[in-house]
């Protein structure tokens, strides 16, 4: 094998919590935190968008389970939907599962773009601009709430008077993501607020467009995975990548062996990517996590 030493690049699954129990994802993000990723995340909706009506529990209660049974991998949304909670609430969210899980919460937010949901749950919230400029408002009161420190706020569309939030992050404050690819509504927020960029699957395409409008955020991809362990299964890999993440809303899907997904990932660290987050074929078979992690995550740490 060539030398594909790449340790600035970081691993995380997406797992959607679409008809599983509880203790299924519990043991995926265990099997993914044994296997050697950095992070499990989650997604962040009261159902299944375009999807049948499957079973959808509900994130920040979930994440709070996988916290508690989980001990180094970090944990987040692709994304948080930021008109579900108030600034204020979601602060103290985020800083009690931050306690739970010791210090591993990344804080995932988007400014909500699936407007179905919002008419069909009863949430009132304004135009796209209007729920961009929440996001960043949010984001400010979120940072103040994490210092612990009294403060008074008065925003476009939020006012707070004498707030303040205990405990705080473990670690001071939590690291905050944003994700999207809006270059009007979503990039201003990611330059001026974010930690991290977080491109959608279906950007990639456009990342060499978008990455520069990021500021100082650093990167994070989402990626549809095929797993092939056997040439023979590479047209059902394909196949059933395809059904479960369209490319219309996926973008075009990494099909290939651990070696072949390997030499792609080293691309993509050398485009800046640093955080890899891979949504399997097979929602995350415990041996597909173990066999990505052995011959992929190692193979590029080790080289």
């Amino acid at each position: 094998m060539t030398d594909r030493r790449s340790p600035a690049l970081r691993f995380g699954i997406f797992m959607p919590q679409l008809g599983v129990s509880a203790t299924e994802m519990i043991a995926a993000a265990r099997n993914a935190e044994e296997a050697g990723f950095d992070s499990f995340w989650i997604m962040d909706h009261l159902y299944a968008p375009g999807t049948p009506q499957f079973d959808t529990l509900e994130s920040w209660t979930l994440l709070s389970a996988i916290a508690a049974s989980t001990s180094t991998i970090h944990l987040g949304h692709l994304v948080g939907c930021n008109p579900f909670r108030h600034p204020s609430l979601l602060a103290k969210m985020a800083a009690t599962v931050d306690q739970i899980s010791g210090g591993r919460l990344e804080l995932g937010l988007g400014w909500g773009s699936v407007e179905d949901e919002f008419g069909m749950f009863g949430f009132d919230v304004g135009s796209r601009r209007d729920r961009a400029e929440q996001l960043g408002e949010t984001i400010e009161i979120v940072r103040k709430m994490f210092s612990g420190e009294s403060f008074d706020y008065t925003g476009k569309h939020f006012r707070l008077a004498g707030a303040y939030g205990r405990p705080t992050p473990v670690r001071g404050t939590i690291p905050i993501h944003i994700g999207g690819a809006g270059k009007q509504l979503t990039m201003p927020l990611v330059a001026e607020h974010a930690d991290w960029w977080n491109c959608v699957a279906s950007a990639r395409s456009s990342f060499d467009e978008l990455a520069p409008l990021r500021g100082d955020a650093k990167i994070s991809v989402q990626y549809p995975v095929g797993v092939v362990v056997d040439e023979r299964s590479r047209a059902k890999v394909a196949e059933r990548t395809a059904r479960r993440m369209p490319e219309s809303g996926w973008g075009a899907p990494l099909i290939g062996t651990p070696e072949e997904l390997a030499a792609t990932f080293e691309s993509e660290a050398d485009r800046g990517v640093e955080l890899a987050i891979v949504r399997f074929h097979d929602r995350a078979d415990p041996d597909t996590i173990d066999r990505f992690g052995r011959d992929v995550i190692s193979a590029l740490s080790e080289g």
